[in-house]
């Protein structure tokens, strides 16, 4: 006669292979291995046998336990590799995959395509020139005074052999008048470098995007609706723009703007966007010397420059 553990494994195998989905599955183990299950039930019945039988039923009780559990286990698979199967056979294997996002451009990249794109819709061309600059680029040609501040080596990176890092990209503006005759439109947006003190508005390289604009006629208005054009493009209609006089060696008159705009973090104060001026005719004279001709004679070409810090 077959032992009652048997007949419970019997029993607990056909239900464990009759069970139909996993929640089947789950009523079968708690009824069988559960706290008050069963089989576990003889755990606490082993106290009960007399010596000489408890050997025997204890370990017909461990292979009665192991059973069932690889039973369970095995049918727990199954039902798992069938969830599987139909999940995979709902894909349509024919569509494009899903893209993935790789990162974004850097926040300064984004606002220096921003800013280029709203120039050249204006008619601005591209300008490029070295970050490792002559001395008469960066300060000679744009009519600064051999004791200007700015020319300090406290305030500017020099090379051994003179050379130095530029301050500023308007040394762009310089070399595009040597390449090229008036009338000329352009931008020079890159990187420039300065011996400032790192904290949250300064650092040793900076971005700007500087812009050049000669033709004759050019007055003060136009700088002043270029670049007012820009600010409501780049920060919204609703920006205000303040130009404010100042004194830049390279431009006369020289003005700051400033912009008080809801786009930007600090909206309701007056913010230092940009330099800007008409072009210092010293400057025209530099650059005629270094043509070897009068293409930029200042009597009769006029021009605007400005300097935007994209930082």
């Amino acid at each position: 006669m077959a032992h009652p553990l048997e007949e419970l494994r019997d029993a607990a195998l056909h239900e464990i292979e009759s069970a139909t989905d996993a929640q089947a599955l789950e009523a079968a183990r708690v009824r069988y291995l559960g706290r008050n299950g069963s089989i576990s039930a003889w755990g606490d019945r082993m106290k009960t046998l007399d010596a000489e039988e408890r050997p025997v039923v204890g370990r017909l009780l461990n292979e009665v336990r192991n059973a069932v559990t690889a039973a369970i286990d095995q049918r727990t698979e199954k039902f798992r590799s069938r969830q599987e199967s139909d999940s995979l056979a709902k894909i349509d294997i024919s569509l494009p995959g899903t893209p993935h996002e790789r990162g974004s451009l850097h926040p300064l990249t984004q606002m220096l395509d921003r800013g280029i794109q709203i120039f050249r819709r204006m008619g601005f061309a591209l300008a490029d020139g070295p970050d490792i600059e002559t001395e008469w680029h960066c300060f000679d040609a744009l009519n600064t005074p051999p004791d200007h501040p700015a020319r300090n080596e406290q305030d500017t990176f020099y090379l051994p052999d003179g050379r130095l890092l530029r301050t500023h990209t308007s040394t762009v503006q310089i070399r595009a008048m040597q390449a090229a005759l008036p009338p000329i439109r352009v931008i020079a947006p890159g990187a420039a470098y300065r011996r400032d003190e790192v904290d949250a508005t300064h650092s040793a390289q900076f971005h700007q995007i500087e812009g050049l604009y000669v033709d004759e006629n050019v007055s003060i208005a136009d700088l002043k609706g270029t670049l007012e054009f820009f600010m409501h493009e780049l920060f919204g209609a609703d920006t205000a723009v303040q130009f404010r006089p100042h004194y830049f060696p390279f431009t006369e008159p020289s003005l700051e703007i400033f912009v008080k705009s809801k786009a930007l973090k600090r909206g309701e104060q007056w913010i230092e966007v940009a330099g800007s001026g008409m072009v210092h005719p010293a400057v025209f004279d530099e650059v005629n010397k270094v043509r070897g001709d009068d293409a930029y004679d200042p009597d009769k070409w006029t021009g605007f420059a400005f300097g935007l810090g994209m930082r």
